[in-house]
């Protein structure tokens, strides 16, 4: 089982190409269904019994982890995980067991308007340590609203980027390169930040980096949001991933196309953008409650 597992963890790197975060989940996902089946079966799980498990088999570990508190939500990426596993586990051309998984509300994301996008990036630079360390927040957070990045694509530039031009490369999940237009305050505000930083990145080097000259965590840039939203007295929603949220919803209220605004986000799929024409939709009837005298 541990050279499945191994063969698992190879397979989600290389071939799947997926994130860190996400292989650890698969991977821990795939040991608690060998110990719920070693316990439910009683023996030693093999390749046989996972290709031999039926439905009832997945329902009862379900239930097994819903018994341990899981939410509708964590279900349905364990389900997908454990699908995952026993389509890499089974034999060529065999069916894996079919399960619906529990119906999960898609919550709509929450954007934030642009001056309050532009007061938390001043904030966070305002209250930085040292001018250096405020110039890199103030760069991070205009690519995350001005460009439509993902903090982790962010932390993951180099110095190859440099020198700016009209746009930048950008490596998104999956390893999917996009191009993505930069604003003439996004190139200063990177700029700024590399005349200013004690580090001067090499093509290879992270382009953003942490006190130490190391690479810059996302958890520094999450804590110093924090700290600025508690000062404006904003949302516990206003994080770094809302300013992404805002990129997209004030495109797509300016007219945007709908797959200009996927290629800009980098979305595997239609559906996943598609979320973003309800905020707008939303946002047109608070405008129209707000106004319309019999509303």
């Amino acid at each position: 089982m541990a050279d499945l597992i191994a063969q698992w963890r190879s397979h989600l790197r290389n071939h799947s190409r997926r994130s860190e975060h996400t292989v650890r989940a698969y991977l821990a996902t795939a040991e608690r269904l060998y110990d719920f089946l070693s316990q439910h079966h009683g023996r030693a799980v093999d390749v046989d019994l996972l290709r031999a498990l039926e439905p009832a088999d997945l329902r009862a570990y379900l239930a097994f982890r819903r018994g341990e508190g899981l939410a509708n939500t964590s279900a349905a990426r364990e389900l997908s995980a454990v699908r995952g596993f026993l389509k890499f586990v089974a034999a060529e051309g065999q069916a894996i067991p079919r399960l619906k998984g529990p119906r999960v509300q898609k919550g709509l994301p929450r954007p934030i308007s642009p001056d309050e996008a532009v007061a938390l990036a001043e904030d966070t630079a305002e209250h930085a340590r040292e001018p250096w360390i405020g110039a890199r927040n103030w760069a991070v957070l205009m690519l995350l609203y001005g460009a439509g990045l993902r903090i982790g694509e962010a932390m993951a530039l180099t110095g190859s980027v440099m020198p700016l031009g009209e746009t930048m490369s950008v490596t998104g999940k999956r390893g999917k390169t996009r191009i993505v237009p930069l604003l003439p305050q996004v190139r200063r505000a990177i700029e700024e930040y590399v005349a200013l930083c004690p580090w001067q990145p090499g093509r290879d080097e992270p382009l953003f980096r942490g006190t130490r000259g190391g690479p810059l965590s996302a958890a520094l840039i999450r804590r110093a949001v924090q700290g600025a939203r508690t000062r404006l007295g904003l949302s516990d929603r206003t994080t770094p991933h809302a300013l992404r949220h805002s990129f997209a919803t004030h495109l797509l209220g300016r007219g945007t196309d709908l797959r200009a605004l996927q290629e800009l986000l980098g979305h595997a799929s239609l559906s996943s953008t598609q979320i973003y024409t309800a905020v707008d939709a939303a946002h047109l009837m608070d405008v129209y409650r707000s106004a319309h005298p019999r509303a």
